[in-house]
């Protein structure tokens, strides 16, 4: 019994141990995934398209708005410059190291280069040195500060270099606009901004203008500061914004001006105000084009379809049905035209958004559950959205489906022929038609649709067509033999599969098989005596001109010798020939010149030289009977090869 206790004490230790183990390992990795990876302060290198660059520009918004609306306010009104003097200088000199950080992150922000971002310091510092912005951004950190000395410290127009660093401020209104959902609500927004500055610096120059000129001195500068309802700064500020927001938005009602400094000054504000309407007016109609031109690429033209249907004089109700369509469609927000929207985009991003939105639908239906990942993917690119009104049908009893549907929204009836009796009522996620797209054999319905299929509302469907299906499957083989397995399942527990007629298919099938088996093999059989019968006959025609060459080779070496003898003798007869034609005249001459020519041709044509060329003919005819031979024999194989092929 100690031995067993020792034994089960030891076990249940080894288990404690292992658990232990476990835990610790567990503990540490959760500690590794939760401790951040530390950073190389000195190899940090900013991507420019990174959410950290983009805040650090949202940022830097902030100083630069300041510098732009706190210098032309503290110049021109002074009692704003006295009273939050500490202010004002602290705020400063924070701006100026926001500055001094920006120049930093200049100088450790990553370009592209082919595709890739450049983390070189070297070539980062070297780039900023050599670019176009670096001596703007010098002369926005000069310490112009210095001239307080000289000029005393209520002199804020000292610091007019820091405005030299807007450029950043437009960078940052760019990424922004590019960011937002609402980028013409933005636009608007950064028209009304601009709008501002430009009364702000204007109302500040009417005070600064009614100061020089003297408070009061008549009815179109700023009344007498003495005066206690426009003394206070917080009035002054107030009035001489309204001031120039009357000017500058061109709806008068202004006093009439007096000296020619008011004269110059009202003139150059017509001429901007101008401008200004003009930059009004143009946004504002870019901005109703770009809403107009989104409302025509989301939804379909009706004026279009209005007059369409007004020249063809269609009946009310029709009309109706479609104004309703129309309507949903508006009031709704429903998309019917999202492949044309997306188009522009890369064919990735395309099939990740539309993963994105529509795989959860498709995954549901049953006979695409379990498929390839890629099936699915090529599959929802090719789902398109339908939108039905109350009342319309979606698909008859006995029509040919061409395409199946998924309902993403709104409920379908299932009803018979009179088209009231509903039998079933169909709702969200629910799919129907995805069998008659198969085109299984066995199928009774025949690929048709077997019941009627309505509207009971407005519904939202996805239709994915039997063409992008076969040409889907086209490339997954064995996706298309599970969804057929799947679909005969279906068909199967509905009672519509023909087993028998599946049965009698196979069985027809195997027969075929063994007569094409049967025939292959006679026709092998029939080459094979075909071949052995030409081997045969090719042995027995060697073996004869073998016999025949050694038999007319036998004297050839006699022959060889007489032909040389025979060849001098002819040349010495031709030779004689040629001279009793020179030196004896007519007659003589020509008889031995005959008499030459005949000796060397009967020479040459001496009688076994015509026996050894008989011979050597007849090898070559025999040669080329043999390659004529083997050639059609060759060509009825091919001949019988591709008539198998037919038939097969």
């Amino acid at each position: 019994m100690s031995r067993w206790a020792q034994l089960l004490r030891w076990h249940r230790t080894q288990k404690e141990d292992e658990s232990r183990e476990a835990k610790t390992e567990a503990a540490e990795e959760k500690k590794a995934k939760e401790q951040k990876p530390k950073i190389n302060w000195r190899e940090w290198v900013i991507d420019p398209s990174g959410d950290f660059y983009y805040g650090w520009l949202q940022f830097m918004t902030l100083p630069i708005s300041y510098n732009w609306v706190i210098i032309i306010c503290r110049s021109c009104f002074y009692d704003i410059e006295e009273n939050f003097l500490a202010v004002w200088l602290t705020l400063d000199y924070i701006s100026d190291l926001v500055y001094v950080a920006d120049t930093v992150v200049r100088f450790r922000t990553g370009f592209l280069e082919q595709g890739i971002l450049v983390c070189d310091l070297a070539r980062l510092k070297k780039r900023y040195l050599r670019s176009s912005r670096f001596p703007w951004d010098v002369a926005s950190l000069l310490p112009t500060d210095l001239l307080y000395l000289h000029l005393g410290v209520h002199s804020p127009l000292v610091r007019i270099n820091r405005l030299l660093r807007t450029p950043r401020l437009s960078e940052a209104l760019e990424r922004t606009e590019t960011r937002t959902s609402y980028p013409n609500v933005f636009r608007i927004a950064k028209l009304m901004l601009y709008i501002f500055l430009l009364i702000h610096w204007n109302g500040c120059i009417y005070f600064a203008l009614s100061n020089y000129l003297g408070f009061g001195i008549d009815a179109w500068v700023y009344p007498n500061v003495s005066d206690p309802d426009f003394g206070s700064t917080r009035r002054q500020y107030f009035y001489c914004f309204w001031f120039s927001s009357l000017i500058l938005t061109t709806i008068g009602d202004t006093p009439e001006p007096a000296l020619v400094e008011e004269y110059l000054f009202m003139v150059a504000d017509m001429l901007i105000a101008v401008l200004v309407f003009a930059s009004v007016v143009g946004n504002v109609g870019n901005v109703i084009t770009n809403l107009q031109s989104r409302d025509d690429v989301f939804f379909p033209n009706h004026e279009l379809v209005k007059s369409y249907l007004r020249s063809r004089r269609i009946s009310k109700d029709l009309r109706k049905r479609v104004d309703s369509w129309y309507q949903h469609l508006h009031i709704n927000k429903k998309i019917t035209r999202e492949n044309e929207i997306l188009q522009l985009l890369p064919d990735t991003l395309r099939t990740e958004i539309a993963v994105s939105v529509h795989l959860p639908i498709l995954s549901k239906v049953t006979i695409f559950q379990n498929c390839e990942t890629s099936l699915l993917e090529e599959l929802v690119v090719k789902l398109t959205p339908q939108v039905y009104s109350p009342g319309e049908y979606v698909c008859r009893k006995g029509d040919v489906g061409h395409e199946m549907y998924i309902i993403k929204d709104g409920k379908l009836a299932v009803v018979a022929d009179d088209g009231v009796t509903q039998f079933a009522v169909l709702g969200e996620g629910t799919f129907f038609g995805e069998i008659s797209i198969l085109n299984i054999k066995g199928n009774k319905s025949g690929n048709r649709r077997t019941a009627n299929i309505r509207s009971i509302g407005h519904s939202d469907l996805f239709s994915l067509s039997k063409e992008d299906l076969m040409h889907t499957l086209s490339e997954f083989p064995a996706a298309k033999q599970l969804l057929e397995e799947k679909g005969r399942q279906i068909l199967t527990k509905m009672g519509m599969l023909e087993e028998n007629l599946g049965e009698g298919e196979n069985e027809v099938k195997v027969e075929v098989r063994m007569q094409q088996l049967e025939e292959n093999l006679e026709a092998q059989q029939t080459k094979l005596a075909r071949l052995i019968a030409e081997l045969e006959s090719t042995a027995r025609k060697m073996e004869a001109r073998v016999d025949q060459l050694e038999l007319q080779t036998e004297g050839w070496e006699g022959i060889v010798a007489e032909g040389g003898e025979e060849e001098e003798a002819v040349e010495r007869g031709g030779g004689v020939g040629r001279r009793g034609e020179r030196e004896g005249g007519d007659g003589e001459g020509e008889v031995e010149g005959e008499r030459g020519e005949g000796d060397g041709a009967d020479g040459v044509e001496s009688k076994k030289e015509r026996e050894v060329k008989h011979g050597l003919k007849q090898v070559t005819e025999v040669d080329e009977s043999d390659r004529e031979e083997s050639k059609i024999g060759q060509e009825e194989d091919v001949d019988e090869d591709g008539a198998e092929r037919e038939e097969q």
